[in-house]
């Protein structure tokens, strides 16, 4: 029973009625849910404040059941560990915390603003939905892979801004300490600055500022791009590595090594008569750790290492 609720919660597959209905009234619970949310901030709708929280109230109750059961079956998500152990991974990973903090606001912690701001939290529900399709898997794939390399352009953009928020609250202060009341007080310029924003609430007066400003500005342009480069080829990489997965899959299993002894009927031939007679598709050729192109006309000696591709040979191997 708890194996069939697992397969039923997750991704659905075309042959698997209730898996589909469940995601079709997931997937309508969570839009309702957030749509409520939205609702309830309508001072004209606050008649229907009753209605709305009878909604609240039961899309928050079908995440309950939800989670208890994605709890329960935690070790079919997480089947090289125990039990015990599955159910800690889940309540630690995204999906956990987010259907917890999801769920504590609307019974325990409504009455404070801090965690009523917790609400927004069910938003990233709909991650989950984008999650079932390879596209969203893709994102995950290129941010993961490229982690290393964000977090050091994001590390040197926050430098930069540390720096630019200094360096215009020491050419500013003066001419207006209301504005650039201290180094804190710069944040905010040299964000809109070094992300190309220009918000134009905060800007310098001085000429050192305004020289600053345009150092920046120029500086901020090529920091910016630097994540979005870096992104951007993750997506190419990733790109043909799915281009060509499916051909290394199919191909592979036929792929093996043939030793060309003294005996072997394949010494003195060409691969080129090799081709037509056996049908094989030869690689390459190890020949005295070297690797020869096996084009047409290179002649097979002893003790050739042939790579090849022949689905005859394949076959021969089973029926040996």
């Amino acid at each position: 029973m708890r194996k069939r609720i697992f397969e039923i919660m997750q991704i659905s597959k075309k042959d698997d009625a209730p898996s589909m209905a469940f995601d079709i009234v997931l997937v309508l619970v969570i839009f309702t849910n957030i749509a409520v949310m939205f609702l309830q901030t309508f001072s004209s709708l606050s008649a229907y404040n009753d209605v709305f929280e009878v909604i609240e109230l039961v899309t928050v109750g079908f995440f309950c059941v939800e989670y208890i059961l994605r709890i329960l079956t935690a070790d079919y998500l997480y089947p090289k560990k125990s039990r015990g152990r599955a159910m800690i991974r889940f309540l630690f990973s995204f999906d956990g915390i987010v259907d917890l903090l999801t769920i504590i606001p609307a019974f325990f912690l409504s009455g404070f603003v801090a965690f009523r701001l917790l609400r927004v939290v069910r938003i990233f529900h709909l991650f989950r939905i984008n999650s079932q399709y390879d596209s969203f898997n893709v994102i995950k794939t290129v941010l993961y892979n490229k982690r290393n390399q964000i977090f050091s352009s994001v590390f040197i953009i926050l430098i930069l801004m540390l720096a630019s928020s200094i360096g215009i609250y020491s050419a500013e202060h003066e001419a207006q300490p209301d504005v650039f009341e201290n180094a804190f007080s710069g944040i905010w310029w040299s964000v809109s600055a070094m992300l190309t924003v220009g918000y134009g609430d905060i800007y310098p007066i001085t000429v050192v500022g305004q020289i600053m400003a345009i150092c920046i500005a120029f500086l901020g342009v090529g920091v910016v791009a630097i994540p979005t480069g870096i992104i951007s080829a993750g997506f190419v990489e990733q790109y043909q590595k799915d281009q060509h997965s499916d051909i290394k899959h199919t191909d592979i299993d036929k792929v093996g090594e043939i030793l060309v002894g003294g005996d072997s009927e394949f010494a003195g031939l060409t691969v080129g008569e090799i081709k037509k007679e056996y049908d094989m598709n030869i690689y390459v050729i190890i020949r005295d750790e070297l690797t020869v192109l096996a084009t047409d006309s290179v002649k097979l000696k002893q003790g050739d290492i042939l790579i090849i591709n022949s689905d005859k040979l394949v076959k021969r191997k089973k029926r040996r």
